[in-house]
């Protein structure tokens, strides 16, 4: 058997099919005929493989509990040590049914009403809207932009904002969504030392781990021994493999005491068993999703470098920040002059482009947009055409 899905240019209908992405504009108070290119999930059909196994467990049309097996942490542990020479064992491994839920589960475990929680800003916006839901501080040590298409810690307001404001847990990004940054070694080293320094528990948001595009990518908890003891690391198939909808997540946890505080925290949510399809695409996504990953990647990459040279080309007054990871894509368009009430207007009502307004990320992301490049070309190349008519030709 050979894999089937590699057409990425084909153009897939999701429209009646209760798809978040495009059936539920007008519920989110926009136009009906917006073309999205938001949320964080692809328009390529899965891995063959994961279709058929899919199809085979509806085929057997039970579907009461399922659990994880061995076969299925021996597949998600083989993916680890194969891309990024990781060595997980079934001892650190949790399972939940996404990150944010695991985030949800880390602020209750880790942390009491009243205290801080760190991001850094401008980052995925539900960290933002968790640690606000559980009643904690939102803190946030802002990320430096050279305004030259660079984004980097300021590791001095970090550790200025943990002293100050006596910070408990840390929510890091990485790769980061939306600045694109697959954060270096020594960033994570110096990021880990402060942590260390101060106590904070580190939980590491990696679900974007499989797209950094030059080298490989650093996982946090691996690049000094001693960071095992304060960090969490959440791990997932979903933006991978495009299986968001049937939400999966795989944790790991070195220390059995934190280990032990997140499971009552988990278990107090009420939750237990996993998404029964989402167990068994996870596994034939982690075994046999190899072929269709690559080529995806590939595509998607092909995507990234055609979208910087039409905005260089073609969108003068916007400034593209080029991903080292994630298949998300940054633009500083503050050059333009507009306000971003204008902007998003502009965008939205004359342009009918459904993007991801900067602001949503953070004050810092007031005057930026967020492109989903995971799509047919074709689609991305009408989504910047309309870019160009309603920003630039005006």
């Amino acid at each position: 058997m050979s894999e089937r899905n590699l057409d990425f240019d084909k153009i897939i209908d999701r429209k009646g099919t209760k798809c978040l992405k495009y059936d539920f504009a007008v519920e989110r108070g926009l136009p009906k005929d917006v073309l999205p290119l938001w949320v964080a999930d692809m328009d390529f059909r899965i891995s063959s493989y994961i279709e058929d196994a899919l199809k085979q467990q509806a085929g057997h049309a039970i579907y009461g509990y399922t659990e994880v097996d061995d076969a299925y942490f021996e597949a998600v542990q083989g993916w680890m040590k194969k891309h990024f020479d990781w060595d997980v064992t079934r001892k650190q491994f949790y399972k939940t049914p996404g990150v944010v839920f695991a985030i949800a589960n880390a602020i209750r475990a880790f942390t009491k009403e009243g205290d801080a929680v760190l991001i850094q800003q401008p980052v995925y916006y539900p960290f933002s809207e968790v640690i606000r839901d559980n009643d904690r501080v939102l803190v946030s040590s802002d990320l430096r932009y050279d305004g030259e298409g660079h984004y980097t810690m300021d590791f001095e307001d970090l550790e200025c904002k943990i002293r100050e404001y006596h910070v408990k847990l840390f929510l890091l990004c990485n790769p980061h969504n939306p600045v694109g940054r697959a954060w270096s070694r020594e960033e994570l080293l110096t990021l880990g030392e402060i942590c260390k320094k101060h106590g904070v528990i580190v939980f590491s948001d990696e679900i974007h781990a499989d797209f950094v595009w030059n080298g490989q990518h650093q996982v946090f908890v691996k690049t000094a021994p001693e960071f095992e003891e304060f960090t969490i690391t959440a791990t997932a198939p979903s933006k991978t493999f495009n299986i968001a909808g049937l939400q999966v997540s795989n944790i790991f946890i070195q220390n059995e005491m934190l280990g032990q505080k997140f499971r009552k925290a988990y278990n107090a949510s009420g939750y237990s068993q996993l998404n029964a399809a989402g167990i068994v695409a996870a596994e034939a996504a982690y075994r046999y999703g190899e072929e269709w990953y690559q080529a995806m990647r590939k595509y998607v990459r092909a995507n990234i470098d055609f979208m910087q040279d039409y905005v260089k080309r073609e969108l003068p007054g916007i400034r593209m920040i080029e991903p080292e990871g994630t298949y998300l894509v940054w633009l500083d368009c503050r050059e333009l002059g507009y306000t971003d009430q204008e902007l998003n207007r502009r965008i939205i009502y004359d342009g009918r482009l459904w993007l991801d307004q900067g602001n949503i990320f953070g004050k810092t992301g007031e005057g930026f947009q967020r492109v989903n490049a995971a799509c047919p070309r074709v689609i991305l190349e009408e989504a910047l055409g309309r870019l160009k008519r309603v920003l630039i030709q005006v």
